[in-house]
């Protein structure tokens, strides 16, 4: 095919963009992230190398995420970022302006929803469709979701958490809360503060999660050293924390998440409550890769829980099969110029 019709899905997310076109997958991941020079607002990097950027820079150069909890903070970061980001998918291919979609959680208002698509028209887009995080995600995992059957979906991103039950193409019940990776990183790292008294960067809290962090004790324990600061003699030390310090830390963000899980149960019709019990609830997002995330949600529901295949990548492979589809998804996106 050539350049004609390019499209592309975009998960816009809160820690990470990614860029999906259909028939040849998941293009380009990278962080939401954006380094600006303050002199003159030049944007100076974004993506992976503005991400080094976080934390270290000088004066006169800000590293920030225009995104806060899944919606947009810094328009005019959030449509550099977006154009960056499309120009490097269609690797500099500009003859034809592509149609994007664009997943956002399922809980953003009109006006924040207007934003998305005007910043992506502005950064270049022809067209920009916008479709729920939910959908996008289910869609992304392989669930039937034009069927007649509830199906349950959690998707756990870095600022959100979508969970929402899905039938006949249309959310039946959802809620959507402002916890995901991002909380359980301040989660981490304010953790060690009060209990150690030792200040760490956003970037090792994040580190030490991905290491060793689990939703449940673990029996055999994992531990690592992180580099932080004394708060009490200032000075650099280094720290050991186990496994259980990351399940100690991250408790509260964790018993958000479950009720959020239960509330969205208890709203669901019984018809479709069945069928959740029987297929069970899918996860996807980052957060769903954290140890015993399955575990800790069927336990606490009595509802089987799995995580989906790639479960990083539902939400932009979504995205890319409902632009390729757009007849058949018409119902479950929402569509402007």
């Amino acid at each position: 095919m050539g350049f004609f019709g390019k499209k592309l899905g975009i998960d816009l997310g809160t820690t990470n963009t990614l860029v999906h076109i259909p028939n040849r997958g998941i293009v380009l991941n990278e962080p939401s992230v954006v380094a600006i020079s303050v002199i003159d607002k030049r944007v100076l990097a974004v993506g992976s190398e503005a991400k080094e950027m976080l934390g270290r820079t000088p004066d006169t150069i800000v590293a920030s995420r225009p995104l806060k909890e899944g919606v947009i903070a810094d328009y005019k970061t959030t449509e550099a970022m977006l154009r960056y980001f499309i120009n490097k998918a269609l690797s500099g291919v500009r003859f034809f302006r592509p149609e994007v979609m664009i997943a956002v959680p399922a809980g953003i208002t009109s006006t924040e929803r207007r934003a998305v698509i005007d910043a992506t028209i502005q950064a270049g887009a022809k067209a920009a469709y916008i479709i729920k995080e939910p959908i996008a995600a289910a869609i992304g995992a392989n669930i039937p979701i034009g069927s007649a059957s509830g199906h349950m979906i959690i998707d756990m991103g870095g600022g959100t958490s979508e969970v929402a039950v899905i039938s006949l193409g249309g959310i039946v019940a959802n809620t959507s809360v402002r916890i995901g990776g991002n909380k359980f990183d301040a989660a981490i790292q304010e953790y060690t503060r009060k209990k150690h008294s030792v200040a760490i960067g956003e970037r090792s809290a994040e580190e030490l999660k991905i290491q060793i962090g689990s939703a449940l004790i673990l029996e055999e324990k994992l531990n690592m050293d992180v580099k932080g600061r004394d708060m009490v003699s200032g000075l650099p030390t280094t720290l050991r924390m186990t496994s259980d310090d990351v399940t100690a830390a991250i408790q509260n963000e964790l018993m958000g998440i479950i009720q959020a899980v239960k509330s969205v149960l208890q709203n669901t019709p019984p018809e479709l409550s069945a069928d959740v019990i029987d297929k069970g609830m899918v996860l996807s997002g980052g957060s769903a890769l954290l140890r015993n995330m399955d575990k800790l949600l069927s336990q606490e529901t009595g509802v089987p829980a799995y995580v989906a295949d790639e479960a990083l990548l539902c939400v932009a492979k979504g995205t890319g099969v409902a632009l390729d589809n757009l007849d058949s998804y018409k119902r479950s996106i929402l569509s402007a110029t």
